[in-house]
């Protein structure tokens, strides 16, 4: 059965981005019966922090050498992440813009599956080479400001770009992003904003 994960990247349940996604993946249940959807809830499922042994194994596999006992467990934990998204043959990920960027539950899965060997390999004669096949990728972004219109109110969208390199870099190119904004301000823009997003984002759920 094919697959679908769905990264929730939000802490709170009735979130801008959290209810795009929940409106995407419930669209794409209904074109798609025979998928099965995976929630993956970065704010309710452990992340290892990224120190002792998980990165003691990283730089295990810089300079050529095994793991000991401890880096092995801790880089298991690493396999077992990349594996979730590896075995997705569809990719959603709903996620808030904080600060600019992206929440540090997000930043910090990236940097756990981000490893080499694991999701990319280093060649000295052609440089970073990524190891995941490619696969289709929807990024829904919720921000206070609105990146489509320009009137973002002086804020700079480094979310956007940053998921797009860190993506690519491990294989993942195919990748759309559907911005959700402004999610403050007045009621009417924020209503207008929902509407366009949902109804675009309900178009792409059959074709996804």
């Amino acid at each position: 059965m094919p697959k679908l994960l769905h990264m929730i990247c939000s802490p709170r349940e009735q979130s801008e981005s959290s209810a795009a996604g929940r409106m995407f993946v419930d669209q794409f249940r209904q074109a798609h019966p025979d998928w099965d959807i995976e929630e993956f809830d970065l704010w309710r499922e452990p992340l290892p922090e990224f120190t002792g042994p998980i990165l003691d194994a990283k730089y295990a596999r810089i300079d050529g050498r095994g793991f000991s006992h401890e880096e092995r467990d801790a880089f298991a934990v690493a396999e077992r992440l990349a594996m979730r998204l590896a075995l997705a043959e569809r990719v959603v990920i709903s996620t808030p813009m904080w600060n600019f960027s992206i929440p540090y539950k997000l930043k910090q899965w990236i940097d756990v599956i981000s490893q080499p060997g694991l999701t990319f390999r280093f060649d000295p004669a052609t440089g970073y080479l990524p190891l995941l096949s490619d696969r289709p990728t929807l990024v829904i972004i919720a921000s206070g400001s609105d990146f489509i219109t320009g009137m973002n109110r002086g804020r700079i969208d480094m979310a956007t770009p940053y998921l797009r390199e860190a993506l690519r870099f491990i294989g993942i190119r195919s990748v759309q992003f559907v911005p959700v904004g402004p999610t403050t301000g007045p009621a009417d823009p924020i209503r207008d904003a929902r509407d366009n997003a949902h109804r675009r984002l309900a178009e792409l759920a059959s074709r996804f």
